[in-house]
């Protein structure tokens, strides 16, 4: 979709339906460039967020170190990778071997037996159910469904009727098959509009996995309460396997061999990671943002703790940089819009943004001229990047996206400056964009080696459903535990206080409907897994992982803007603590 010239409204996407408060006039470029001409030369009250400073210092950067980089640990992996290889392939058992697999995955190893995996799970057909009885097990049942549909494989809700009566209605279960309660509860996440017996299965093994009491196994106990924090499918990967293996190596029937590499692999890329984010942190301090800009969130650390959650594999480690350098520079982008800025200088860098042309800089303040310059140049080097490694001129689309980010932070800030409250549905269509979650999936797709074609940059240029719906759930997330700061300090009122406003609500009862829309989204992108894509599997896992690492950052609070210990803990356990 072509971009309308900025003496037009901002062109967002049609489904958007934005409003545009008291019919605020076409945008003349030269007629910003007067107001903001005029306005550098007066003063202006400016809002602060009251933002505290970054607590991830030098020091803490040069802690960033581990012996996991040397020789002899791969070597020791791959001869582990061997022995693992073998029981997946050996394992004749289909229950055994689903197990294995669901541990493999859960202690964060997937990745390195993708193949395998993929294989035996495209050969598993409804008639073996049959052949080994594992329809009479709700356990087995639900775990090969589980399996299948996060591998993008159809299969019908059907595969539980045995366990149900006519309506849908779950059987009465033996008080002792809490496996089989827990493993129906990880499956009805993957629910999709309609599913009723899902529905009804998430509801029952809730409700009973809520009664169980310590006194119960305590490996499925410690399981059981994790889960209904944290359902396996909305969960950021990292984290899960990082619990999972601690927890794991308590178990009595733990498989040494899956336990050292677990150990050792979450080692090595943690060894990785921490390379990758002191070469960031170095790249942050010399571009002068958080320095120059001290008004903004000067969040790195966070911003590569939201790409470790998208991707966390090692060859993903390019994709990473561009990720936590996207998040990092919307974060203070995004600061402007919100807080600094005001709505003549807005409508001016957005302008700037949109023509991308060097010599526009003098235009704007200077503490736009600082942010404007380092995006141009990151972006840029982005663009050669991918020019001289794959041939393709994407600066078009990265300009696009970006221009499209920026218009939708105007829209907002015009809502503020005006008094306006938008409906619900308006809020979060144009919300589903100014979360950025568009941006970080188009330049993800362009650093993940999977080969660039038309058809799917067709396909992200329409918005399609899935970044929509995970984009809507980042920021329904993000509502749910800042709504009420971001008022006081002077933001857009959000989905929140939309759905109170257009339907005379209490903040309780909007609260409520919001939790239940996010779960609806949730169904959507599990639709979507289903569907065929133009998009490689990588840029569709990085998509949901968006959401999933969303579920973990807000679970108890602002974990992208506030450094309080959740969020320290968070850090130390992902980035700088080894597994002993």
């Amino acid at each position: 979709m072509a971009l309308l010239s900025f003496s037009m409204k901002p062109s967002l996407p049609q489904w958007t339906r934005l409003r545009y408060a008291n019919g605020y006039p076409a945008i003349s470029t030269l007629g910003c460039i007067a107001k903001a001409q005029l306005q550098d030369k007066q003063s202006h009250h400016r809002r602060s967020a009251n933002y505290k400073p970054n607590i991830w210092t030098h020091d803490f950067a040069e802690s960033l170190k581990s012996d996991y980089m040397e020789e002899r640990y791969a070597e020791r992996a791959v001869k582990l990778k061997m022995e693992v290889k073998s029981l997946l392939e050996n394992e004749k058992n289909l229950l055994a071997q689903l197990e294995l697999i669901d541990e493999v995955e859960r202690l964060g190893l997937g990745y390195l037996f993708d193949k395998e995996i993929g294989q035996f799970l495209s050969s598993v057909t409804p008639m073996q159910f049959k052949d080994v009885g594992i329809e009479k097990s709700l356990h087995a049942t639900a775990l090969c469904f589980r399996l299948l549909r996060q591998k993008g494989h159809k299969v019908s809700q059907d595969v539980f009727r045995d366990f149900t009566s006519e309506d849908g209605d779950f059987h009465p279960l033996p008080c002792e098959d809490i496996k089989g309660m827990l493993s129906l509860y990880e499956a009805s996440h993957f629910s999709i509009e309609g599913e009723h017996i899902l529905d009804k299965g998430k509801t029952f093994t809730t409700m009973h996995l809520k009664n169980v009491i310590p006194s119960t196994n305590t490996d499925l106990y410690q399981l059981v309460t994790h889960a209904l924090q944290f359902p396996l499918h909305w969960s950021m990967q990292r984290n899960e396997a990082r619990w999972y293996i601690d927890s794991y190596k308590k178990r009595n029937n733990m498989n040494l061999v899956l336990l050292e590499l677990a150990k050792l692999d979450f080692n090595m890329v943690q060894s990785n990671h921490q390379k990758e984010l002191k070469s960031l942190l170095r790249w942050w301090e010399n571009l002068g943002l958080g320095n120059k800009l001290s008004f903004a969130r000067d969040r790195v650390v966070e911003s590569y703790l939201w790409s470790l959650g998208c991707t966390f594999e090692p060859e993903h480690g390019h994709c990473r940089e561009v990720i936590t350098k996207v998040i990092a520079i919307a974060t203070v982008i995004d600061d402007i819009y919100d807080v600094y800025g005001t709505l003549d200088e807005l409508e001016l860098f957005t302008a700037v943004i949109e023509r991308w042309d060097i010599s526009a800089v003098e235009e704007l303040p200077d503490y736009m001229k600082i942010c404007f310059l380092a995006t141009y140049n990151t972006v840029n080097e982005f663009g050669y990047h991918v020019l001289k490694e794959q041939g393709w001129n994407v600066m078009p689309y990265l300009k696009k996206h970006l221009t499209d980010l920026c218009k939708a932070y105007l829209v907002e800030a015009k809502w503020y400056h005006s008094g306006y409250i938008p409906k619900f549905k308006e809020y979060v269509n144009l919300a589903s964009i100014s979360i950025a979650g568009y941006v970080i999936l188009y330049y993800s797709y362009f650093f993940l080696k999977s080969g660039i074609t038309n058809e799917a940059l067709s396909y992200l240029d329409s918005y399609p459903n899935l970044p929509r719906s995970s984009s809507m759930i980042v920021r329904l997330l993000d509502d749910f535990v800042t709504s009420k700061d971001e008022l006081e300090r002077g933001d857009v009122h959000k989905s929140i206080e939309s759905y109170m406003h257009e339907y005379g609500v209490s903040e309780e009862v909007a609260r409520e409907y919001v939790q239940d829309f996010t779960k609806k989204t949730w169904k959507k992108i599990n639709e979507e897994l289903a569907t065929d894509s133009p998009l490689p599997r990588a840029v569709i896992d990085i998509s949901i992982n968006f959401a999933r690492t969303a579920e973990l950052m807000y679970k108890k609070g602002d974990g992208h803007s506030v450094q309080d210990q959740e969020n320290k803990d968070r850090v130390i356990s992902l980035l700088v603590e080894s597994i002993n």
